[in-house]
Order: structure tokens, then C-alpha cells, then sequence
């Protein structure tokens, strides 16, 4: 992983991975050979290096353009953000759910009256979209341990150089280092996400032990875990995307800012995420064409732009007008305790985010402060919402062109009639939806569906395949449903 910009009389950042060290040398004689200057940061992570070439293009406002600047930055603003960890209402204070109405706590409270009264030593979850509290104690030595899954790449590597600026506040145990596995084989991820199970190197953790896996060049972050039956809970970019979207909009709820929050997903986001953020959050989602430039481009629409992909890469974006607001806030004194204690809980996870691109160590540090300040185990965060079950598969054709799609990558023009086939076989399954898109690199199309349970998705994913092969120039054989 390297870059280079070169203008005269100005160095450039250049950094390495240990795919490229010819390749940057290279750049090393092409800038030397031009009389230019250059600085080489050695072996980094891709985000890292997107944090340091927007630090010299800031002058440093971003942050200090060196690996070290950048632990800093992060661990800084980390421990700050969990120092204030979760604190359950006061017995003298009784709420009602401004969601329902009904149930006698939740994420959004205000005082009422014959309402239930909660122990201060509950703790808060969510249960079909509202807040429960549990009867037992919250323990902060019990969210401090992590199991990483490296990918054997370099995130791994970064890692270990960045826990000892934790202050061992959250213990991170790293599993495929790069010591003797090969990067992303049966790991990272990538693998998790597509495989659904357990990578190797971390196939014996312990039921309800958090993990999760970085992808090679550690842009990327999924979660996961396996429940008291043995099964496998995967919580991915959706997942990522609902609890920090959570977190956000109740820091922004209390400072009374005029601020915009928004959620940005591709039509991959599985279909429970989209409901629960649109119709009990109320927040509004805005579906974009498949590819991190997309999401991120829109996400700069908005005050604060939350965007992440099924597949785990994702970031938060804040405008400069909603900085400053939440920074003069932290500052002001002359304003309520509660406001200036939220804005400064704000300004604190914008220095956490990584807002040049996707970054799984920043994400890890972000979803993990989250927890911790919200007092939330791994299953409870996986209770927000129950993901559709859903299936991908693929078609060899002829030529992919032959594909055209509107509204994000949502519905096909092109070739006639494949759109109204999809249509008529989704109306067959409750909660169901299918789409179809080429392949931006080899003659394929790529299905997606989704239903109510897994086996109508596969059924409607296979029924969609046929089509596809049928009036798209299918190639080989004809596709099989799945057992």
C-alpha cells in the first residue's frame, strides 16, 4: 500500500505494505530522480495512510501526519469517551417510551407518572427495538476483552503497536498475526461475512465471547459470536451502522443542536436494518450505488452522514458547520450540564472516527467505547433487530453490459421483461425482495434476495438465477437450486 503526490518545492507521504515494498521503492526513484522530497512512513494500513495525507493536506489541522500521531489521536479521544461509562436512570425519576407509548422504558425517556421505577443498578438493552433494563449489575471488566481476527495482514500488525496506548483499558487478544498464516486464506472479514462462520485461528472461543475480523488491509470490521446453542451470530456493516447511528442521535438529541443525522446504505443492507433506523429511530436512509465513493459522497450531504456497507467498511462523517457547533458547546459554560457533558462526548468520538475512509481500527475503538459506555453485551446489540435471512449467488453470461440498472442498482431496464419477471417472483414471499447488477470486473451478474426465512430467500434467489440466465445470455449450465 503506497501513494504519491508530487509537486515542486512540496515532499509527498508515502507509505508501505509487504505487497508493495518494490513498488514504493519505485516511487521512491521517481520522485528522487525528479529532485522532489518525499516522506516514507514504512509499513502502514491503508486508513492510516488516508489519515496522513489528510493531516498534510490540513497543515496538521486534522491531526499530526506520523503513525505515532495517529495512536494518539485515537487512543486519546477512546479513553476519554469511556471514562463516562453507562449510568442507569435514578430511582427517583420514572419514564414512559416516547416510541410506543407503552412499554415502561426506552432509548428515548422523558418523565411520566405510574410508570414502573428502575434500580440504578439495571443495566439497558434493546428488546424488539426498546429498551429493557436487566436485573443484573454491569460489570466493566467484563466488556474489556476482545478477540481480534488480523486476517494475517497488516491491520494485526497495527494493533499491537496501538494497545499498549490503551492504558490496558480494553484488552485486545489478536489471532492471525501474519506470523504464519496467509493473508485473508480461511480468515478476515471477507471470509466471515461470505462464509458465516468462525475463522481460523479463533474456531474454539467461548460461547458469547465478542470477536471480530479485520480484511487484509484493515479498511474493514465485522463482528460476531457464537450463542449458547453453538450457533453463529455475524453483526455487520448494518449492525455497525444501527449502533452507532443509536449512540449518535442520542448525544444529538441532547445537545438541542439543529443537526441533520442521516444513514447511508447500498441496496445490499439487509431490509430489517433499513426498517428499524427509518420507522423506530426515524431516522432517514438514503440507498446509493454499490461502492464506498458513493456512500461517502452522500454521507457529505448531511450534518452528520453515518455510512457503511454490509460487508463492514464503513465511517461517520461530520460537516465543519456541526463541528463547530458541538466544539463551542463542549466549550460554553454557561450552558446546562447535560448539554455541554453530551457535545463534549461528541467531540470526543469525532477525533475516535476515522472520517478519511473506512477503518477497522478506528471502527473497533468506536463500537467498543460504544458498548462500554451503554453498558451493552454483544447479544443485546445483536437484539436491536433480527437480520432477513438472505442469499447471494451469481450467473455466467455473455456479455454483463447487457444489464442496466436505475435507482441505485434497485431495478434493471435492460434487457426487457427481467424487472417484471423479479417483480412477480417476490410477490410469492413474505417480506421478500430480490435485484440483480453486473459485475464491475468479469462477465457475471450478481443476485441478492432476501425473504422471511432462509429457505424461501434461496428458493427466490434461485428463481431469480433462472431468469437472469434465461433473458440475459446465460452461459454453462443452468443454475441449481442449493441443498
Amino acid at each position: 500500500m503506497w501513494t504519491a503526490t508530487f509537486q515542486e518545492g512540496c515532499s509527498s507521504p508515502l507509505s508501505q505494505g509487504p505487497s508493495s515494498l518494490n513498488l514504493a521503492q519505485a516511487v521512491i526513484d521517481g520522485v528522487s530522480a525528479l529532485d522532489g522530497t518525499y516522506q516514507d512512513y514504512g509499513l502502514v494500513s491503508t486508513p492510516q495512510l488516508h489519515y496522513m495525507v489528510c493531516c498534510w493536506n490540513t497543515m496538521e489541522h486534522y491531526g499530526t501526519a506520523t503513525v505515532e500521531g495517529y495512536y494518539q489521536k485515537l487512543s486519546q479521544a477512546f479513553l476519554a469517551m469511556t471514562k463516562q461509562l453507562f449510568i442507569p436512570p435514578p430511582d427517583s425519576f420514572i419514564f414512559h417510551c416516547k416510541a410506543c407509548n407503552t412499554c415502561q422504558s426506552c432509548s428515548v425517556l422523558t418523565p411520566s407518572s405510574n410508570k414502573l421505577k428502575l434500580p440504578r443498578t439495571y443495566t439497558g438493552f434493546f428488546e424488539n427495538g426498546h429498551i429493557i433494563y436487566n436485573k443484573t449489575p454491569y460489570h466493566p471488566e467484563e466488556l474489556r476483552q476482545l478477540n481480534v481476527d488480523g486476517a494475517n495482514g497488516i491491520g494485526a500488525l497495527k494493533l499491537q503497536e496501538l494497545e499498549p496506548y490503551l492504558e490496558k483499558k480494553l484488552q485486545l487478544k489478536v489471532h492471525n498475526n501474519g506470523v504464519n498464516g496467509k493473508l485473508n486464506y480461511l480468515c478476515g472479514a471477507d471470509f466471515v461475512k461470505v462464509q458465516q462462520k468462525l475463522p481460523h485461528g479463533l474456531l474454539h472461543i467461548k460461547t458469547n465471547e465478542r470477536s471480530c475480523s479485520f480484511d487484509g488491509d484493515a479498511d474493514r470490521i465485522v463482528y460476531y459470536y457464537i450463542d449458547e446453542s453453538g450457533c453463529f451470530h455475524l453483526l455487520d456493516g448494518d449492525k455497525i451502522a444501527t449502533l452507532i447511528t443509536i449512540f449518535l442521535q442520542e448525544l444529538l438529541v441532547k445537545t438541542d443542536l439543529d443537526l441533520q443525522i442521516a444513514v447511508i446504505q447500498t441496496a445490499y443492507a439487509n431490509g430489517s436494518s433499513t426498517r428499524y433506523i427509518t420507522e423506530v429511530m426515524k431516522v432517514p436512509v438514503h440507498c446509493v450505488n454499490t461502492g464506498v465513493k458513493y456512500l461517502h459522497h452522500k454521507a457529505q450531504e448531511f450534518d452528520v452522514g453515518v455510512y457503511f456497507e454490509a460487508n463492514g467498511h464503513g465511517t461517520v462523517l461530520f460537516s465543519k458547520t456541526a463541528e463547530n457547533k458541538i466544539r463551542q458547546l463542549a466549550q460554553d459554560n454557561n450552558q446546562l450540564v447535560e448539554r455541554i457533558n453530551a457535545a463534549k462526548m461528541l467531540e470526543n468520538t469525532i477525533d475516535l472516527i476515522n472520517q478519511t475512509v473506512g477503518d477497522a481500527i478506528s471502527d473497533l475503538l468506536t463500537i467498543e467505547a460504544i458498548l462500554s459506555i451503554k453498558g451493552f453485551t454483544i447479544q443485546q446489540w445483536d437484539s436491536i433487530y433480527t437480520d432477513l435471512p438472505n442469499r447471494q449467488l451469481k450467473v455466467k453470461v455473455s456479455d454483463r453490459q447487457i444489464i442496466v440498472t436505475v435507482d441505485a442498482g434497485k431495478r434493471v431496464v435492460s434487457p426487457a421483461g427481467l424487472q417484471q419477471n423479479i417483480d412477480a417472483l417476490v410477490k410469492k414471499y413474505n417480506l421478500s425482495r430480490a435485484f440483480v447488477r453486473p459485475s464491475g470486473t468479469e462477465d457475471v451478474v450478481r443476485i441478492y434476495a432476501e425473504a422471511e426465512t432462509q429457505s424461501n430467500a434461496d428458493t427466490l434467489a434461485h428463481e431469480v438465477s433462472l431468469v437472469v440466465y434465461k433473458l440475459a445470455g446465460g452461459v454453462g449450465e443452468e443454475p441449481k437450486l442449493l441443498h
